[in-house]
């Protein structure tokens, strides 16, 4: 990763287009600039750095922003669709309620961001790896977590429709009262994750998927049943 002290910043600024087009070709780092609502769609942000900025409602869809460094900033309802973000790292950010549809975020890494209610429909991912965040209420449905270790990942509410976690792990995650429509759990250890809120009639879908004991034990409650 490039250390963002070598790279020419700008510094508590309120930026729009105009400002970011002018600086096209290359590299930047914006450390608590404002670009609240900026209309950034389709510039090529190639390796740039975001640290502490303010992009609440921006639009970037269709924009460059492979190998992007994304530290603590805040971009609720921002606007990513199609965008690539391959390669890149997000660490600490609030994006609630973002839109990434169709994005891609191949080799992406997410670590501690907030992305409740956030829309990543058919997005392009292959490896991405995510840790310690927040997908509330948030639509994935058809990714795939293939063999992947997932560590406290809250899936509240999610839309996991056909996902695939075949042979995927669960460390303090949570799948409380997700759609699990046509997901793939075969081969997965779930003992590290809350299924509450998932109905016997539903449990057909952890097929070939480990469970602990409690777990089974919720399920049978459903019927009123005890385990001892």
């Amino acid at each position: 990763m490039t250390d963002i002290s070598a790279l020419p910043a700008l510094n508590g600024q309120q930026l729009g287009r105009a400002d970011i087009a002018a600086l096209a070709g290359t590299t930047h780092a914006l450390i608590d600039c404002d670009l609240e609502e900026a209309e950034l769609a389709q510039l090529d942000l190639t390796g740039w750095q975001f640290e502490r900025c303010n992009l609440r409602n921006a639009d970037l869809a269709g924009a460059m922003l492979e190998r992007t460094r994304w530290q603590g900033c805040r971009g609720g309802g921002a606007n990513f669709t199609g965008c690539d973000l391959s390669d890149a790292v997000l660490t600490g950010c609030d994006f609630n309620n973002v839109v990434l549809r169709r994005a891609r975020l191949e080799g992406a890494r997410l670590a501690q961001c907030k992305l409740t209610g956030a829309d990543l429909s058919d997005l392009r991912a292959l490896e991405i790896d995510m840790t310690e965040c927040l997908l509330i209420d948030a639509r994935l449905p058809g990714l795939s977590f293939r063999k992947q270790r997932l560590s406290r990942i809250d899936f509240s509410q999610a839309d996991l429709r056909k996902c695939d976690f075949r042979m995927a792990s669960f460390e303090g995650c949570s799948l409380r009262e997700a759609m699990l429509d046509g997901a793939r759990f075969e081969g997965a250890d779930l003992r590290g994750a809350d299924i509450g809120g998932v109905h016997l009639g539903d449990a057909s879908r952890f097929r070939g998927a480990t469970i602990s004991r409690d777990q089974a034990g919720e399920l049978l409650a459903e019927l009123g049943l005890k385990v001892r």
